[in-house]
């Protein structure tokens, strides 16, 4: 039997339309009954006794307040009688004899018309429940006896061809040990007889967005072989042993495809340290990584499957796990450098419309801190915006305004008073001057008022990436940058606003750590909070205070002065520059938004009105 199309396209089953036509000849089985079909006339109770006088009638059927008689044509005939009298009664009452009646007299089948159905539908549902469950894990598992099957995605080598080492950016290093990676899969023996152990597992660790997975990808795509990418979360289910079956049935999977590169996306969601919570919903969890250690011992040392996995929590990894022998080797990869970040946008900007002008230097400086995912969400929020005007290429401008779309969020338009306005210029401008004004700041990318997502205006300094330690004078040039917005609305308006409050936040967590923890303060190098945190891989913000309330006094104290001090600081660069403040006040104003180049011109004109009058 051939599966014909519905009008839609979707082939129409034909076991589901002798289930439907079964149903529905069921209930019309049940409903329809030879008594409906007969033909009924409605006659008073004495026609009915007159018909049994005669001998017509074959059978009665008396309900509680009816009685209905058969004639022996299959006429039926139906009277209402008194609810509390029966009919042997009234037929005595007649002087009838009830023998005349040869069918003889029943009591009328009355059906329970609704219990009958609600006993039919149930047993309907759970045959339609199980026939959709059966249904739902056949198109996501393969059917429901797969629940132990593993979740993995296999890109074959095809698909893998197409994504290379061309496609990603990373430093020569990192590079380095990917072309290794990649040795190893083609060329084993050259290892294997020099008595080198190809590692079993490699363990990817970097913040979110910097490209992991892809790199997995351009190492599988690299080296031709099959590519089996799983997430952590996917092994873990509410039955107890699924997990630890589909690690078995993958790691069985890629072996028979050896050689072969599996990779294991956020693996701390199964890897984490066991015995830390005693808690019963551990168990599957702990299985499942038993599991994958006694896999990763067992295998062979000729088996030519590596496993690549990622995470951005290493701290959290069980011990076992990044012991010699399973995931020894570890590649850290971290936000890319101004060379890195510039070859990222080369790589997104392939098959774009961009215009010639475009300085993919000027934009590699201003995306510092941006991870490869937000080089490309950057270039997309570019086009998006080329699109709303239109064009038919993607400006600079668009690029620029995209950057900080990502950075600060999209802008608002508030309902801002002229003088809500003007405060947040000065503000603004204030944090720019004392910048411009400090030799160990910063300069000066951009200024601006228009309001958004984060903050009402805000001033981008051009990150140095060149300077690897900073010094204790470039952080008091941050503290009294920060603080250069409030300083200026005190200098101004003689007055002091909820906008500052971020900077004064900034501010004061930076005084406290060269305090407490870089040791650049009057109390000495001397280390008083032992934080075992990073940027990004952090064990648990676990914090030891090691000193007394005397010390935590000298300290307060000590954050105090460096914050006042640094505040005096930018109030007397702003005093000593007031006219210049004033001028890039007004400039905002007119213009909301001063690129580098408009603000260093402002500066400009001052300092040689200065140097002229000293001169």
């Amino acid at each position: 039997m051939s599966n014909k199309k519905a009008p839609d396209g979707k082939k129409i089953n034909p076991f589901m339309i002798i289930i439907g036509a079964l149903i529905v000849w069921g209930l019309v089985s049940m409903f329809i009954t030879p008594d409906l079909l007969k033909p009924t006339t409605k006659v008073s109770l004495n026609e009915i006794f007159t018909e049994i006088e005669k001998g017509e009638i074959e059978k009665v059927e008396v309900g509680p307040d009816s009685v209905k008689a058969e004639k022996k044509n299959g006429e039926v005939l139906k009277a209402n009688k008194e609810n509390q009298v029966s009919f042997y009664e009234l037929l005595e009452m007649q002087g009838i004899d009830p023998n005349k009646i040869s069918g003889g007299i029943y009591p009328e089948s009355n059906y329970d018309w609704i219990l009958v159905l609600s006993n039919i539908a149930f047993p309907l549902l759970m045959i339609g429940l199980l026939w959709w469950m059966f249904k739902s894990a056949g198109k996501s598992a393969g059917g429901v006896f797969s629940l132990g099957k593993s979740k993995a995605k296999l890109f074959s080598k095809e698909e893998q061809g197409k994504i290379g080492f061309k496609d990603v950016a990373a430093s020569k290093e990192i590079k380095e040990e990917l072309y290794e990676i990649v040795d190893f899969l083609k060329e084993p023996n050259k290892y294997r007889k020099l008595g080198a152990r190809i590692p079993k597992g490699i363990l990817l660790v970097g913040p979110a967005g910097v490209g992991k997975t892809l790199f997995a990808r351009a190492i599988a795509g690299e080296a031709n072989v099959p590519f089996y990418s799983v997430a952590g979360s996917e092994f873990i289910e509410m039955i107890v042993g699924v997990g630890s079956a589909r690690v078995r049935d993958l790691f069985k999977t890629a072996k028979e495809n050896a050689p072969a590169l599996v990779f294991i996306d956020e693996i701390d969601a199964i890897g984490r340290q066991r015995g830390k919570v005693a808690m019963t919903s551990n168990d599957e969890r702990e299985q499942t990584l038993n599991q994958i250690l006694v896999e990763m011992d067992g295998f062979d040392q000729r088996t030519d499957v590596i496993i690549i996995a990622a995470t951005n929590r290493p701290d959290m990894l069980d011990p076992a796990l990044v012991r010699p022998g399973r995931f020894d080797r570890h590649i850290r990869i971290d936000l890319p450098t101004l060379e890195e970040r510039k070859d990222i946008i080369k790589i997104h900007m392939r098959g774009k419309p961009f215009d010639k002008k475009v300085d993919i230097e000027m934009l590699a400086k201003q995306t510092v801190g941006f991870s490869g995912a937000d080089i490309e969400n950057m270039l997309n929020e570019a086009a998006i915006l080329a699109a709303r005007r239109k064009a038919s290429s993607i400006t600079q401008k668009d690029l620029v305004e995209a950057s900080t779309k990502v950075k600060l969020g999209p802008e608002r338009r508030l309902l801002q008073t002229e003088d809500e306005r003007k405060v947040v210029a000065y503000h603004e401008a204030g944090h720019a001057l004392v910048a411009a004004k400090s030799e160990d700041a910063e300069s000066v990318a951009r200024v601006s008022i228009i309001s958004r997502t984060k903050t009402l205006g805000h001033t981008e300094l051009n990150t140095d990436e060149n300077v690897v330690n900073k010094t204790k004078s470039d952080l008091l040039a941050m503290i009294r940058t920060m603080l250069g917005g409030r300083a200026s609305e005190k200098l101004i308006f003689n007055e002091e606003t909820v906008g500052a409050v971020s900077d004064i936040e900034r501010a004061t967590d930076l005084a406290r750590k060269m305090v407490t923890e870089l040791g650049m303060s009057k109390l000495g190098p001397i280390q008083y909070i032992n934080e075992n945190a990073g940027l990004w891989d952090v064990r648990a913000q676990e914090k030891s205070v090691g000193y007394s309330e005397k010390v935590a006094e000298e300290i307060d104290e000590e954050v105090r002065r460096i914050i006042n001090t640094e505040f005096k600081n930018a109030t007397k660069i702003l005093k000593e520059n007031k006219k210049t403040l004033d001028e890039l006040a007004n400039e905002l104003l007119k213009k909301e938004t001063l690129e580098q180049d408009e603000f260093m011109k402002i500066i400009a004109k001052y300092e040689q009105k200065s140097s002229k009058k000293k001169s």
